[in-house]
């Protein structure tokens, strides 16, 4: 004979399981940043902490992420993240900074990068045949401080408006 028991009773209310989630997924975090420190170079292991601190973060806010470390065959450039929102497709640079003491990690990314970006991102477009009305620059700026301090810039920087 099957047993029913209320639904209440066996699983766990959504925000404790999502509390718990959330614990394990920076519990996680740290090791693997632990283990980066260990066996890569110092500024190599917070880049890729902050990547995947800003991946987690833009989830919650709602993107879907497509790609990560995205490099065209042109090799014009790499996009640390590529989403979507709602209609758009976002290109995403990551900045990270151990500390704010020399300005905030957004000021890295002059014309240059942004030049490298958008070349990367029209190749990236083409191929999944989206119209360059429908793509959009984000900067997420990471102080890796404790807690880190994570702000999305959206519409960062407008790039030329053709393909």
């Amino acid at each position: 004979m099957k047993r029913e028991f209320p639904r209440d009773s066996i699983l766990p209310e959504p925000t404790c399981f999502s509390d718990v989630l959330s614990l394990l997924y920076r519990l996680s975090d740290r090791l693997r940043h632990r283990a980066r420190m260990r066996r890569t170079p110092i500024d190599i292991a917070r880049g890729r902490r902050g990547e995947d601190l800003a991946h987690r973060f833009l989830r919650r806010q709602g993107y879907t992420i497509a790609a990560r470390n995205f490099r065209p065959r042109n090799g014009a450039g790499e996009i640390d993240l590529v989403a979507w929102e709602s209609d758009y497709l976002v290109f995403v640079e990551v900045k990270s900074r151990a500390t704010g003491e020399f300005g905030t990690p957004d000021r890295a990314v002059d014309l240059e990068k942004q030049q490298h970006l958008e070349g990367a991102a029209r190749g990236y477009a083409r191929r999944a045949d989206v119209d360059w009305e429908h793509v959009r620059f984000d900067i997420v700026s990471i102080l890796l401080t404790d807690p880190p301090e994570i702000e999305l810039l959206r519409d960062a920087f407008r790039p030329r408006r053709t393909l």
